[in-house]
Order: C-alpha cells, then sequence, then structure tokens
C-alpha cells in the first residue's frame, strides 16, 4: 500500500503531499465503509488472538502479552531506524529533508529513498495495525476517522520530527493527556487544541528538536 501510494504522489511535496495522504486515508475508510466485503459499518468481529508464544499467552486476561509484544516492536523499529540512518538510505533521507533540489542535483535518487520511506512507514502501521485489531478482536471503519491521523501527525510535530524520542515522548504526551482532561466535557477538545498552540509558539520545532550536526570547514580550527 505505500509503494502504490508513493509512487504516484511522492513527487509533491511538503504540504501537499501531506494533504494527499491524509486524503487517501480518507478515501480508504470510505471505501471500506461503504462496501459489502468488509461488512461496512458492521467492522469484521471475531478476530482470532496471536497463539502462544513461549510464556506469552495473548487473551483477553492476559493484557501483559500484548505489553510486552508492542515493546518488542518498538525497541526493533528504533533499531531498525538507528541502523539505516548510518548507512546510505539514511544520509539520503538526511540530504533530502535538507533540500530535497539538492539532493538530487548531487545524484541522490529522491523518488527511490521516497519510496522507501513510505513503504516502511506503511509496514510499520501495518505491524502496529495487526497487533491492535488482534487486542481489541474487532475493527470498524469508524475507528480510524481524520481525526485519529490528525492526531498522529500531531504527536510527531509536537515531540520534535526528526527524533525517534521526540516522536515517542510526544505520543505519551498527547495520547495521556485528554483522558487527564475528560473532566471538561465538551470543552477538553478546546483546552486540548490550545495547548497544541501554545506549546507550537513556544517550541516550534517541538519538545525534543532534532540535533543538527555541525561539520567544520576543512582548514577550520576546532577546540
Amino acid at each position: 500500500a505505500g509503494v502504490l501510494l508513493g509512487i504516484p504522489t511522492l513527487r509533491l511535496r511538503g504540504d501537499y503531499l501531506a494533504i494527499v495522504t491524509l486524503g487517501f486515508g480518507e478515501i480508504v475508510r470510505l471505501v471500506v465503509l461503504n462496501s459489502t466485503w468488509s461488512k461496512g459499518p458492521n467492522g469484521i468481529a471475531n478476530i482470532p488472538t496471536p497463539p502462544k508464544f513461549l510464556s506469552l499467552e495473548y487473551t483477553l486476561q492476559n493484557q501483559k502479552a500484548y505489553y510486552w509484544t508492542v515493546l518488542l516492536l518498538i525497541f526493533l523499529v528504533i533499531w531498525m531506524i538507528r541502523r539505516l540512518s548510518s548507512r546510505r538510505p539514511g544520509r539520503a533521507w538526511e540530504s533530502i529533508r535538507q533540500d530535497e533540489d539538492v539532493a538530487d542535483l548531487m545524484g541522490v535518487r529522491t523518488l527511490k529513498y521516497k519510496i522507501w520511506a513510505f513503504a516502511i512507514g506503511a509496514a510499520i502501521g501495518g505491524a502496529g495495525g495487526v497487533v491492535f485489531a488482534a487486542k481489541s478482536m474487532f475493527v470498524a471503519p469508524e475507528m480510524f476517522t481524520l481525526n485519529t491521523s490528525i492526531l498522529i501527525l500531531a504527536c510527531v510535530v509536537f515531540g520534535g520530527m526528526g527524533n525517534i524520542w521526540g516522536v515517542i515522548a510526544g505520543a505519551v504526551i498527547l495520547g495521556y493527556l485528554p483522558d487527564r482532561i475528560r473532566f471538561l466535557s465538551d470543552a477538553r477538545l478546546l483546552v486540548f487544541g490550545a495547548v497544541l498552540v501554545i506549546m507550537m509558539n513556544l517550541r516550534p520545532d517541538g519538545l525534543l528538536p532534532r540535533k543538527k550536526r555541525e561539520k567544520p570547514l576543512p582548514g577550520k580550527a576546532t577546540e
């Protein structure tokens, strides 16, 4: 799915790319909602739990098994991304992030590496979706609205784009904050939005912004 979406859309940049990807997610939700093969708004029920693995037994009463599985997946993803970042794909992604036109002129195959990024991101999202479906044993289109996509995007921007630990911090805070202000009822979304606006003004690069690597010029004295 990541490759199929990436090939026609990755020639776009910036806000246009974000709009297309969010719109594609909404199109998929509406197609599934109005299709018979997906059971429409009734969703898919009775999803089986994973088989027992070593000492982990996946049942509704044993939520620790899912916790350890998700934690293991998070560490595997972090390890994979850090390994890729120190190699050719990571350097290519870094150059594309800094200036795509310059990266293209320097011989970086920008479209190829952007499709890689899309495919890897889609695969990670798919793995998370499998665990979520197995844990809840039920999925329906209304569980994945546009608000969910925007919240995930907000976690990335709020925590700090380009910094794994910043994104994790943003996800923990934004996942925890709405439930803590649930007592405000209808006004909680307004408070939640105000907190995001204030935070983005105080720290526009996020809570834990990406550290920029500075390399001294040849012949320049360093301390």
